[in-house]
């Protein structure tokens, strides 16, 4: 298996900055790279800081700044996939998938993404409660939303076409119908909410996604992370807290089958908050689940 390589990412231009954007460091101080036996591919800093000012006409908050931090961390995605290693990028908000499937594109015309969180993230800027762009990633990378975060020079198309998405563990449905969200049941998106995973069981999903994004047409798939998918019994350390979730165990089983399909090209891990963790019992449970998912206990 390709080796991982860490890039950080310590970004809340998509959220708030209530802390997100300490994850990297604290994943670090968990022994993640040791357990992963990773390279250390360094920082990325986000464009600008933190504007709460919502944009009148796209309705985004930091668009333009996430524009300039999405290509900037393509740019160090495609230089680490060209070095035969997998980056898994440690990053603040769930904004950093833009930027994970932009830089995959720059090297092939059609890849897969397995989006693991606890909510959908399919909302439109005007229906947005907050016009964070964590509310709404899986919809621009599926080409929905403004064009300062859907259309990048080098990408013809979507990043991400519908058909070539799985969408696993989300548990907000009576919330983003409240909202008025648009519909991702109504879309092509392959969606394993909660209630199926439990229905169907995790293994069984987890082959699914694996038979979704590892065909053959595809040059591999972006695998991204959300810690809110895990039980709020275990991670409370999230912002926008629900109950329920994945256990660990079922988060290590999907991972895991992921990484052994051959075709995983990078992965993203945000939305853990060590501001809300002052154990750090949070971060030591995510590298746990990592490092088991991915292929080393050590």
């Amino acid at each position: 298996m390709r080796r991982f390589s860490v890039l950080d990412l310590p970004s809340n231009l998509g959220l708030r900055p209530s802390g997100v954007e300490r994850l990297p460091n604290a994943l670090r101080d968990a022994g993640l790279l040791a357990r992963l036996r990773a390279r250390d591919a360094g920082r990325l800093e986000p464009a600008t800081p933190y504007d709460s000012r919502r944009d009148a006409a796209t309705r985004l908050l930091n668009g333009g700044a996430l524009r300039q931090t999405t290509i900037a961390l393509a740019t160090s995605v495609e230089s680490i996939v060209n070095r035969d290693e997998i980056p898994l990028v440690l990053a603040g908000d769930c904004s950093v998938v833009l930027g994970g499937l932009l830089g995959l594109r720059l090297g092939a015309h059609r890849v897969g993404l397995v989006f693991v969180d606890g909510h959908v993230d399919f909302y439109q800027p005007e229906a947005s409660p907050t016009g964070e762009v964590a509310d709404m990633d899986l919809a621009l990378v599926t080409g929905r939303g403004p064009s300062v975060l859907t259309s990048f020079d080098g990408v013809d198309g979507v990043l991400v076409r519908d058909e070539d998405v799985v969408a696993i563990g989300a548990r907000d449905a009576d919330e983003r119908d409240d909202a008025g969200s648009q519909d991702v049941r109504a879309t092509g998106i392959h969606l394993y909410e909660l209630e199926a995973v439990r229905a169907r069981g995790i293994d069984a999903v987890a082959a699914d996604a694996v038979a979704i994004v590892a065909r053959r047409d595809l040059s591999g798939f972006w695998l991204h992370l959300d810690a809110d998918v895990l039980d709020d019994t275990v991670m409370p350390a999230v912002d926008y807290r629900q109950p329920g979730g994945l256990a660990p165990v079922e988060l290590v089983t999907l991972l895991r089958a992921c990484a052994e399909s051959g075709a995983l090209r990078g992965a993203s891990v945000a939305i853990y908050n060590p501001a809300l963790d002052p154990s750090g019992e949070g971060a030591r449970l995510l590298v746990h689940c990592l490092a088991n998912g991915f292929g080393t206990t050590r």
